[in-house]
């Protein structure tokens, strides 16, 4: 199917008040590379300080001043692993010792890989739900105090896996639709404290990682169709080096 619709986004410079988050401070977990990288730029580009949390040290340090070169604003990194709670306490504490406080916290580290169930095994899937379940519940456990004493908000990087049943996409469907329910519960039990907790489920993102490893090559043409607007989202120029950080 061939398409002639023309998009022309407008930058978010032109909506939003230039400041509009000058004071304010981001944690986020996958923030060295793909769509978290890109959402800790924009905010940065509004003033918002960030604290980028990655497991490779060197290109989460690469990212860090690379956010703070093209924004004019400040990033840290801060290497850690979201499947450990104690590192993830640490790593609380660094940002709230650096910045003084946490506002938003942003969780986007996640693995995935294609495999049909059968050839699955019992390590695999816990490996994903680790990374993207258990990341996500110990990243919200070692920051509630603080977001609840800032009235923050915390932002979760879903996916559109679980809606449907997508084959050879057992652990991260399985992975996804828990931080979906977790996010739920997180609204309801810390809403009387001025808490927000929103998931949103990007579809495909074209110059990331999972695109790159979920689509086999030469699809593009056949994911583009099975999408309404015929154009998948754009993250192009992630990172310096094009890789990967979460």
């Amino acid at each position: 199917m061939t398409s002639h619709y023309a998009h022309q986004p407008v930058p978010a410079t032109d909506v939003f008040k230039p400041d509009i988050f000058r004071g304010k401070v981001v944690l986020v977990t996958g923030g060295g590379s793909g769509i978290c990288y890109k959402i800790t730029e924009t905010l940065m580009r509004f003033g918002c300080k960030a604290a980028i949390v990655g497991r490779k040290a060197d290109r989460l340090q690469e990212a860090a001043q690379q956010l703070s070169r093209d924004t004019g604003s400040q990033a840290i990194s801060l290497p850690g692993d979201v499947r450990q709670y104690v590192a993830m306490q640490q790593i609380v504490k660094k940002t709230i010792d650096q910045f003084g406080h946490i506002d938003f916290v942003i969780c986007g580290a996640a693995g995935n890989f294609m495999s049909p169930l059968q050839g699955l095994s019992s390590n695999a899937f816990r490996a994903i739900l680790e990374i993207d379940l258990l990341g996500t519940f110990n990243t919200v456990r070692a920051t509630m105090d603080e977001i609840k004493r800032t009235h923050g908000s915390y932002l979760h990087i879903s996916a559109t896996l679980h809606y449907s049943g997508l084959p050879w996409q057992g652990a991260a469907s399985s992975a996804k639709a828990g931080v979906d329910a977790l996010s739920n519960v997180v609204a309801v039990e810390l809403g009387p404290f001025g808490v927000r907790s929103n998931c949103i489920a990007p579809g495909l993102i074209a110059g990331t990682e999972g695109a790159s490893r979920l689509l086999p090559q030469g699809s593009e043409e056949l994911a583009r169709s099975l999408i309404p607007c015929q154009r998948p989202f754009s993250c192009s120029a992630t990172r310096p080096t094009g890789s990967q950080a979460r």
